[in-house]
């Protein structure tokens, strides 16, 4: 099956290579996963310069394939090959650039999106480069200094606040959709001032929960408190997880 995935993605690359302005092409984490597996997507980055050929032009370079689907800003793309599901992300080099070149300056930008586009630089297959670009990008997004993390982190611990006092709040009303929200928010930044302690790149959303046991710095009793809010047996009341999210804030802060 890793054949399979193989074959495809060389077939796309073959492909996307030619068009001008295409500077690498990366092949994401996704794709690794067992093709069985219900997060399995055979997914690729493509960063580019100026602009890319448009939607009917990149359906037929791909072959025509089926069920075949862009986003309205024209830059992923959504189609299945041999049955295998498909999403090719478009991603300019001079957005990426400012934002290397800003990023101090840009903190905000991180504040909803978090660091994920540094991760999936960091941590994809690289399957074209045509100038050495994500070996240079690569060495430059691990020389950011600790004023970039401890921002960041300080960033995404204000947000953790803001979900907890919601929590609490929804906790009180007993506004069960406004609870949920406000529980997945404050799990979300928890987890993303975490790993800025560890001066690391955050995953896409459905791996984090696997990566935070990766980490070496964690507050004490963090998994039990962590276990505790994903709990949905019923047995353990709004008001007790609002409690376990406060001692897990205090935790955190002081790390």
């Amino acid at each position: 099956m890793r054949r399979k995935v193989e074959r495809l993605a060389d077939t796309l690359v073959s492909a996307i290579k030619l068009w001008e302005g295409v500077e690498a092409v990366v092949l994401g984490e996704a794709s690794d996963q067992d093709i069985l597996d219900p997060y399995f997507a055979l997914v690729v980055d493509v960063y580019y310069k100026g602009d890319i050929p448009e939607s009917q032009e990149r359906r037929a370079a791909f072959g025509d394939p089926g069920a075949f689907e862009t986003s309205e800003s024209q830059k992923k793309d959504r189609f299945f090959l041999e049955e295998l599901p498909v999403r090719v992300e478009y991603k300019s080099l001079d957005f990426l650039e400012d934002i290397l070149q800003r990023k101090y300056d840009l903190l905000w930008v991180f504040k909803g999106s978090g660091t994920y586009m540094f991760y999936r630089l960091e941590r994809g297959s690289v399957l074209y480069d045509k100038s050495g670009w994500i070996a240079d990008v690569r060495r430059r997004i691990q020389e950011f200094p600790d004023s970039f993390w401890k921002g960041l982190r300080a960033t995404f611990q204000s947000k953790m606040e803001h979900y907890l006092s919601d929590l609490g709040a929804a906790a009180l009303r007993e506004d069960g959709f406004f609870y949920t929200i406000s529980l997945g928010g404050f799990m979300k930044y928890a987890a993303a001032a975490l790993f800025m302690v560890n001066r690391r790149f955050e995953p896409s959303h459905r791996n984090i929960a696997e990566q935070l046991r990766d980490l070496s710095v964690l507050p004490e009793d963090f998994w039990g408190r962590w276990d505790s809010l994903l709990r949905v047996d019923g047995e353990m009341s709004p008001s007790r997880k609002f409690q376990i999210a406060q001692l897990l804030t205090l935790s955190i802060f002081s790390l």
